[in-house]
């Protein structure tokens, strides 16, 4: 599988902001949905936001709306996620994912995964 690669994790003061940037390979760009879900310690991975594979569509679960955003970049085959407002309860990892089959909100509707990076938001 092409690889996915995160980038922009780290350390957060709550209300603050952070940038994810999840590079994908030309072709997965251009033809999956690429979703980001995130796991925090103890519990399961969850469905955070998506972008359809033209880009023209955005999900979001309703814990993170308003406050992140989903954005792409289609020169250089990333996408990212926009943390804004953080707050504490936003710590996980958070991954990105390429869509294969099946809804959007679903990790077992992706078939391939980044290695993750740590969110950590202090208050």
């Amino acid at each position: 599988q092409e690889q996915l690669l995160e980038s922009g994790g780290g350390l957060a003061q709550a209300g603050e902001s952070l940038r994810l940037s999840c590079t994908a390979s030309e072709r997965t760009f251009n033809n999956n949905a690429l979703g980001w879900f995130r796991q925090a310690p103890g519990k399961e991975r969850e469905f955070v936001a998506a972008m359809g594979w033209s880009g023209t569509s955005t999900y979001y679960a309703d814990s993170v709306k308003g406050r992140f955003t989903i954005s792409r970049d289609s020169a250089k085959n990333t996408v990212y996620l926009h943390l804004n407002y953080l707050k504490p309860d936003d710590t996980a990892v958070y991954y990105c994912a390429a869509h294969y089959f099946g809804s959007l909100n679903y990790a077992c509707a992706y078939n391939n995964w980044g290695q993750g990076t740590q969110v950590t938001v202090y208050s």
